[in-house]
């Protein structure tokens, strides 16, 4: 018996990183698992990875005609969800303050705003009672760090849904909480970090190293799952220390 034997699951932004590996763990605990993101031939070779209880649809989050699509698309096939996984998002351009323009918040901020607000709200007429919803924030949400004032932003955002929606969902007994994740080794990291500042911030980390996507996916896997069925509104940090006061 899986832990999420005969669950539906939907998970934003599945294509790599925390995303596939969350997928990964969830099949293999007995979900069917509804695969999104924006690039078709990465979508392609996830499935291929999976092998079986997946459906891929392509879309982008901050596109509301996609999101429509991918809902009709589990309605017809599943009629149901039991977790959503609102993934999804996009580093951006890390700029000082001052450099700012509008254009580089309008990308970070229609993604992991607009987009994860509205991922949950087209799910929520097929999400289940005593289902999940958890999102993925980030540690930058609660560190002042350089350059970083629009990303943090919008993930500060995101652990704020989590507490709302809690709230909000409780009269159909709707978990929701919030991943916030560290140092990740994913394919998005090495497209803003070189080799010498992944170590450089290992070495900075409690734990000494960066984290790996599989780290996560067991921690969305636990608030997904009825091991934490008395957790809502909660920020799990998956982020080797980093938000540890002082290290």
């Amino acid at each position: 018996m899986g832990k999420l034997d005969g669950k539906v699951a939907v998970i934003t932004g599945s294509s790599s990183g925390i995303g596939l590996a969350t997928a990964k763990l969830f099949v293999a605990e007995g979900a069917f698992v509804y695969l999104t993101g924006r690039r078709q031939e990465e979508l392609d070779a996830a499935v291929n990875q999976l092998g079986k209880q997946v459906t891929a649809v392509q879309g982008d989050i901050a596109n509301l005609e996609d999101l429509d699509r991918l809902y009709a698309i589990v309605k017809q096939r599943h009629g149901k969800i039991d977790i959503l996984f609102a993934n999804a998002g996009v580093n951006g351009e890390f700029h000082p303050l001052g450099m700012i323009n509008e254009a580089q918040f309008d990308k970070v901020s229609d993604v992991n705003v607009k987009g994860t607000l509205f991922s949950v709200q087209k799910a929520l007429p097929l999400l289940q009672e005593g289902g999940a919803i958890v999102l993925t924030a980030s540690f930058a949400a609660s560190a002042g760090m350089t350059n970083m004032s629009v990303y943090s932003a919008t993930k500060a955002a995101i652990r704020s849904f989590s507490r709302t929606w809690a709230v909000e969902l409780k009269e159909r007994k709707i978990r929701v909480n919030v991943v916030s994740p560290g140092a990740i080794q994913t394919p998005s990291m090495d497209t803003v970090m070189s080799d010498d500042v992944k170590e450089a911030l290992a070495a900075s980390l409690p734990i000494n190293r960066v984290g790996q996507a599989d780290e996560v996916a067991r921690a969305v896997l636990f608030l997904a799952s009825d091991e934490s069925s008395y957790i809502t509104g909660t920020e799990l940090q998956v982020d080797g220390g980093v938000s540890v006061p002082g290290h």
